[in-house]
């Protein structure tokens, strides 16, 4: 762990204010950590509960492709925090578990337009751009803003799982048992 969690008996004001966008979470790791950065963290948090909350994105294929980054950038806080959100959106644990194979064997967990999302996952995590092609079929259930939000979901949870990674935020049952 780079960068510990700054226990909350520890924030001033203007931690708890900037933590305040992500009113009714349970203080968890990843909060924590952002309380040592309060401006950074207000800023990021409201961009973040846009995209959790007010996104005109699905929230099924949401979670599907923040599930596909969690998996594509190896981020463990990322990918348990978000099964639960995953599940609460009627995401099956088949389905959840056909996430990372969804080419090959996980394939008819989804159908062809989920198949689509994770594609298009994959070009922005490899290409930072998607094809003509992948945005076409996008378009064929999405509205452009729509596909915005899900540009900017793929580009914020990858962001995130960069963050995660480097601070070495642990989960919350890992870190109780040290």
């Amino acid at each position: 762990m780079r960068l510990p969690p700054l226990p909350a008996d520890q924030w001033d004001e203007a931690t708890q204010q900037a933590l305040s966008a992500m009113r009714g979470a349970d203080t968890n790791n990843a909060l924590s950590t952002f309380a040592h950065h309060p401006a950074l963290a207000k800023a990021f948090l409201r961009f973040n509960v846009h995209l959790l909350m007010a996104s005109t994105l699905p929230a099924r294929l949401r979670e599907l492709a923040i599930l596909r980054v969690a998996h594509r950038r190896d981020c463990a806080y990322e990918w348990t925090h978000h099964v639960d959100l995953a599940k609460d959106e009627g995401i099956t644990d088949d389905e959840i578990a056909a996430v990372p194979c969804f080419a090959g064997e996980g394939a008819g967990h989804f159908d062809d337009f989920e198949r689509t999302v994770l594609t298009g996952v994959d070009e922005l995590v490899d290409k930072s751009e998607l094809s003509d092609q992948t945005w076409a079929a996008l378009g064929e259930r999405l509205n452009d803003q729509q596909r915005m939000d899900f540009v900017f979901t793929v580009g914020c949870y990858t962001l995130l799982a960069m963050a995660f990674n480097t601070f070495g935020i642990q989960l919350e049952h890992v870190a109780q048992e040290r």
